[in-house]
């Protein structure tokens, strides 16, 4: 087990880009409004083959050219008002989607999202969170991810030169109680018939139209594809059931605990949140490392009395920042305890955590941080 040591970086990650986008809205809307009332001016199908959704007017996949269109040939919109909104996505991040959607009986959409790329979740988020709200929305909502749509588990589905009829879709579900998982193996007569590209894409977007994207990444697991329909298979509109069984039990946040052994051949001790999504705590970019020595320990330089106590007052108090930091991993060994936490770079709680450091009095407390978007820094800690 190795001890993080990570240089300090606390810079902030909200791209001046997303404020441009807003300033860009509130003058493009009435005409995006007017468009979309408008609708398309022929009932022609997409060129590209893609399915229509029942009430998407538009959607952009440029990052992912193989994704499905979501809506018509533009839905209405201009193609300078697409390539606009577009251009203004993209400057946000090159690889975030978009997709416009509303009908009669709903209030209009717009979702920007990354695909259910976690690197990119902070960056949607702080796009929803810097829209307009209240009279100033003028009645739109705004989606930081895929939400869940599950009208769309009956309709058709048109990937290139084919047509798949949703209905007909199973699931075979494998529930993994020691990962909060549950692995899906997705099923569909037509898949003897159409490549591997576009099983996948069949299976994504009913996932996502059953759960939403962000439940997506916090339950699903594995996600395999088969020709033959699987035993106890069940149709996709069960899996939010499913999902709501399998995270019951961990509605409580909980530690995972295991041992190992310092560099130096010690004894260490290793805690672990389990489940932790980075759904959750969407703004927490910053993976934060704080050292914290300790002055009593038993031959093993392991913690005593009274630095057993000692550390868990220090560990209270960072649990206590709320959805500005979340402690993830503790790990003890040498005289060493180190904590780290995926905190939001702009709530100014780098500032407190300096001071809480600053004010341990068992030797020097060091806090490093590095930029951290996809969490990779806790894949070694998961099951």
């Amino acid at each position: 087990m190795g001890i993080f040591r990570r240089p300090r970086d606390a810079s902030a990650v909200t791209p001046p880009a997303i404020s441009e986008f807003w300033e860009w809205w509130a003058q493009a809307r009435p005409t995006i409004e007017a468009s979309l009332a408008a609708g398309p001016d022929t009932p022609e199908a997409d060129p590209s083959g893609h399915d229509a959704h029942p009430d998407a007017h538009g959607a952009d996949h440029a990052a992912d050219p193989d994704a499905p269109d979501l809506g018509p040939p533009g839905g209405g919109l201009s193609a300078e008002t697409m390539e606009e909104l577009s251009r203004r996505v993209h400057k946000i991040h090159p690889a975030l989607l978009w997709e416009i959607g509303g009908a009669e009986d709903r209030a209009p959409f717009l979702t920007v999202t990354g695909g259910g790329n976690p690197e990119l979740r902070g960056i949607t988020e702080r796009w929803v969170r810097a829209a307009p709200t209240g009279p100033a929305a003028a009645g739109w909502v705004f989606h930081p991810a895929r939400q869940p749509d599950p009208e769309m588990l009956g309709q058709d589905l048109i990937l290139g030169d084919h047509e798949f009829d949703l209905e007909y879709v199973r699931l075979g579900m494998r529930a993994d109680a020691d990962r909060a998982r549950v692995h899906l193996t997705a099923y569909h007569p037509d898949f003897l018939f159409v490549a591997e590209e576009q099983r996948i894409q069949v299976a994504l977007n009913v996932l996502h139209w059953a759960l939403g994207e962000d439940d997506v990444a916090r339950w699903v697991g594995e996600v395999s594809i088969a020709t033959e329909a699987p035993i106890d298979a069940l149709p996709p509109s069960m899996l939010p059931s499913v999902i709501e069984q399998i995270s019951e039990p961990f509605a409580e946040p909980a530690w995972l605990t295991g041992e190992g052994r310092t560099p130096r051949g010690h004894p260490a001790r290793l805690g672990a949140r389990f489940p932790l999504h980075r759904q959750d705590y969407p703004l927490c970019d910053l993976h934060v490392a704080i050292s914290v020595p300790y002055a009593n320990s038993n031959p093993d330089r392991l913690p005593v009395e009274p630095s057993s106590s000692a550390l868990r007052a220090f560990e209270k108090k960072l649990t206590r920042l709320g959805d500005r930091a979340v402690l993830a991993v503790r790990e003890t060994g040498d005289g060493l305890r180190v904590f780290h936490l995926y905190v939001d770079p702009d709530s100014g709680v780098i500032s407190e955590l300096d001071q809480l450091a600053a004010g341990w009095p068992e030797g020097k407390a060091r806090v490093a941080s590095t930029s951290d978007p996809g969490w990779k820094a806790l894949a070694p800690y998961q099951p």
